[in-house]
C-alpha cells in the first residue's frame, strides 16, 4: 500500500493502523515526515505571506509616512513629539521615538513591525522579537540607511523563506518523533488493558499512523485561523483512543494446550 493510500486509510481505520505494524521502520519513519510537512504548511504559507505583507508595507511607509529619523548611540531620535501608528491591513507599523510605546504594548498587536526609542520589535502571531540598537554600537543609521536595508531584505525573501520553512520542519519533525515515541509507551499500557501481546516496535509504527486524525483535524484549523480550546488535551485524547481501537484490532494469541 502506497504511503497516500496509508494516510487515507489511517483518517478512520483502526483495523488498517494495526495492519501496518509489521512493515518497515523506514516508510513509517517517512509517514512522520509527510505528517509533519502537513502540519506546517499553515504556518510557513502565514510566515511567507506576513513577511512579504511586511517588507512591502515597511518600504511604503518608510518612503512617504515616516520623517527623517536617526538610530545613534542606542536611541532613535525624529521631529516628532508623538507616536506614529499606520495600518496596513493586518499589519501595524509602530514608530516611537518618544518612549511611549512599550514592548508589551507591541505584542498586543497580531502583526506588528515597531522601531521604538531604543529597540527593534516584531510581533507575529502572539509571539514578540527584539533587537536593541545597542547591537550597533559604533554605527549611525539613517532613514535612506534603513530603507536599502529593507531592500536588501526583500531581495533575500527567496532565501529567507526557505531557510525558515526549512527550520520549522526539522523542529516540528523532532517534536513530533517524540510524540510518536510516548504515545507508543501508552501503548504498552493499552495493549493490557485489551489483552493483546504486541511489542514496543511494532507499536511505535500503529502510534505513528494514529497520530494523523488529530493531525489533519488540527492542520485544518489552523490553515483557516482558528484556534481550538484545550488542544493538548484533545490532541492526546484522541491519539490515545485511536491507538487503543488499533490495538484492539490485534487477534488474541491463542492460548496453548498442553497434554
Amino acid at each position: 500500500m502506497n504511503i497516500f493510500k496509508q494516510f487515507y486509510k489511517s483518517t478512520h481505520s483502526p483495523k488498517d493502523i494495526a495492519s501496518f505494524r509489521f512493515q518497515g521502520i523506514g516508510k513509517t519513519i517517512l509517514y512522520v515526515f509527510l505528517l509533519t510537512l502537513l502540519s506546517i504548511l499553515p504556518s510557513i504559507y502565514y510566515i511567507s505571506t506576513m513577511l512579504t505583507a511586511g517588507i512591502e508595507g515597511t518600504k511604503s511607509v518608510m518612503n512617504d509616512e515616516l520623517p527623517s529619523f536617526t538610530i545613534d548611540n542606542g536611541s532613535l531620535s525624529a521631529d516628532t513629539d508623538e507616536p506614529i501608528t499606520i495600518e496596513r491591513g493586518e499589519f501595524s507599523i509602530i514608530f516611537d521615538p518618544t518612549g511611549v510605546i512599550s514592548t508589551d504594548d507591541v505584542e498586543d498587536e497580531e502583526n506588528a513591525f515597531a522601531l521604538l526609542k531604543n529597540e527593534i520589535a516584531v510581533s507575529a502571531g502572539g509571539r514578540i522579537d527584539t533587537y536593541s540598537y545597542s547591537m550597533l554600537e559604533g554605527l549611525t543609521l539613517t532613514k535612506d540607511d534603513f530603507i536599502d536595508l529593507v531592500d536588501t531584505v526583500d531581495g533575500m525573501k527567496g532565501i529567507i523563506i526557505p531557510v525558515i520553512a526549512s527550520l520549522i520542519f526539522l523542529f516540528s519533525s523532532a517534536i513530533n518523533f517524540i510524540e510518536v515515541s510516548i504515545l507508543a509507551l501508552f501503548g504498552l499500557a493499552l495493549k493490557n488493558l485489551a489483552g493483546r501481546s504486541i511489542s514496543y516496535r511494532h507499536l511505535w509504527r500503529m502510534a505513528a499512523y494514529s497520530v494523523t486524525l488529530p493531525t489533519v483535524f488540527f492542520t485544518i484549523m489552523s490553515a483557516i485561523n482558528t484556534p481550538v480550546p484545550n488542544s493538548f488535551m484533545i490532541n492526546w485524547f484522541v491519539e490515545i483512543i485511536i491507538l487503543y481501537l488499533a490495538i484492539k484490532e490485534i487477534p488474541k494469541e491463542k492460548a496453548t494446550i498442553e497434554n
